[in-house]
């Protein structure tokens, strides 16, 4: 054994493991380790005795899962989901921060295009005229929900970006009612959203704040990635290839 407490061969045993996250991570224990190991989080070797060997990718594992819970608040449900994307695009290099690079690279939705930028208000009458809609398509859009207008009565230019895509639709025979669908599916997605950062956000400090508002965007590129690859798959089913 080294003097860093390494088997040969890279083996790390569970105290092994434990005095080097407890560097980082000074509340970790065996038991919380067990406790991810039993989740499914990590998955060591064991000797024919029976005993736990970690590898350094093990550590790397634990420390991104510790990481994750401390920094991001995420549960484990979602950090495992992401342990598990990951591996799925390569077992040789697991690194749970490929898969977001992946939606971009995909030509998806990247984390950066749901970065919070000023929002101009408009009125109803200048939403009508930006997007080309008439007075009696808007209030359709207003009653299953597709736009909403503020606590003010204005509206914003996504509101106006929706009701241009809703007269675009109409072209092929798809009205507003048809698209109640749509609301509701984003309302879940946002709601999975919320759930998961709602916590970080009640935390005081900009440094918190920062990290939420990091992590609302990176979901909000996976989920709405993934809508996108799930709508593709299904066109393909219509169209038979």
């Amino acid at each position: 054994m080294t003097a860093a407490g390494r088997p040969a061969g890279d083996r790390l045993s569970i105290g092994a493991v434990l005095g080097e996250l407890r560097q980082e991570f000074p509340d970790v224990t065996i038991s919380k380790i067990r406790f991810l190991e039993a989740e499914g989080l990590v998955r060591p070797a064991r000797t024919a005795s029976g005993y736990r060997q970690f590898t350094s990718a093990d550590v790397a594992r634990l420390r991104y899962v510790l990481a994750a819970q401390r920094d991001h608040y995420l549960p484990l449900k979602v950090i495992k989901e992401q342990l598990d994307a990951a591996d799925a695009t390569t077992a040789a290099e697991a690194d749970p921060r490929r898969a977001l690079r992946a939606v971009a690279q995909a030509d998806l939705p990247a984390a950066a295009d749901f970065v919070q930028r000023p929002v101009r208000r408009m009125t109803r009458e200048e939403l009508l005229e930006t997007s080309g809609v008439d007075a009696a398509t808007l209030t359709e859009l207003e009653q299953y929900g597709l736009v909403r207008p503020g606590a003010a009565g204005l509206y914003d230019s996504e509101s106006a970006q929706v009701a241009t895509t809703v007269k675009a639709l109409a072209g092929f025979g798809i009205e507003p009612r048809h698209l109640r669908g749509f609301r509701a599916a984003a309302d879940r997605e946002v709601g999975l959203v919320e759930q998961i950062v709602a916590p970080m956000y009640r935390r005081e400090g900009d440094e918190s704040r920062t990290r939420a508002d990091e992590t609302v965007r990176e979901l909000a590129a996976l989920s709405v990635g993934l809508h996108t690859l799930l709508v593709k798959a299904g066109l393909r089913g219509i169209a038979g290839k």
